[in-house]
């Protein structure tokens, strides 16, 4: 089911508190539609803080689930040279770059595999993930609150909405694992075919430092990445 999708999403580090029990790094954001969250933690690739060097997609696709395509072929689309500038941060580059397939387990015995990628740069985080769910993405708005609008991408019907981030802080040392409200993550709802006959991209940024995401920098992200790739359809 679409309301069931999940748009992953991790942050970068934060400062430790002062105190007896000191917070370790990691202060993650996710993003979350239809009530569900997991923390994108696996096949991230560190890129050294003294390294000039953007970051790079894990190129292997080895047993990987068969999918028409794949979270590394996903994030070689998204990990663009041009990127910084899209998001409007021209100076930047990326730290971190990661590809996978998410597998759910259903009640009904049913597993849904979703293509996910994911690269942080020092102020956003820019999450492309693909979903075949049959439910258009005109039905799709219905779920996503009163912040919807309607877009559209490359002659792709497309939704526009706004979505508050939970913060994950962890203590390092202890293992325990403290929530709270987070910023605001911009996302994009792009049908797969220009008749909206069901699947969708989905497109996500959200920044560092909680300040509201450009939307505009969304646009320009998806309206670039989107027909880069491999299974798109012009419009």
């Amino acid at each position: 089911m679409a309301e069931q999708q999940i748009a992953d999403a991790a942050a970068g580090a934060g400062e430790p508190e002062k105190g007896s029990n000191e917070w370790g790094q990691a202060i993650a954001a996710l993003v979350v539609v239809g009530g569900l969250a997991a923390l994108l933690l696996s096949g991230t690739f560190q890129q050294k803080s003294s390294d000039p060097e953007p970051a790079e997609c894990h190129t292997s696709d080895d047993a990987r689930p068969s999918k028409p395509v794949s979270g590394v072929q996903l994030c070689s689309a998204l990990n663009r040279a041009d990127l910084p500038t899209l998001l409007g941060t021209p100076t930047e580059y990326a730290m971190t770059a990661s590809g996978k397939e998410s597998v759910g387990d259903w009640a009904d015995g049913t597993k849904t595999v979703t293509p996910e990628a994911e690269v942080q740069l020092s102020t956003y985080t820019v999450n492309l993930s693909t979903s075949d769910d049959d439910i258009p993405v005109a039905e799709m708005a219905g779920f996503l609150g009163r912040s919807v609008e309607n877009r559209t991408i490359g002659g792709h019907p497309a939704v526009l909405y706004s979505d508050r981030t939970i913060a994950l802080k962890f203590n390092l040392g202890g293992g325990k694992v403290d929530t709270g409200p987070g910023g605001i993550a911009r996302s994009l709802l792009v049908a797969k075919d220009t008749k909206d006959g069901g699947g969708f991209y989905e497109v996500s940024i959200w920044r560092q430092d909680d300040v509201l995401p450009d939307g505009l920098a969304l646009l320009r992200v998806a309206e670039t990445v989107l027909p880069t790739v491999p299974g798109w359809t012009a419009g």
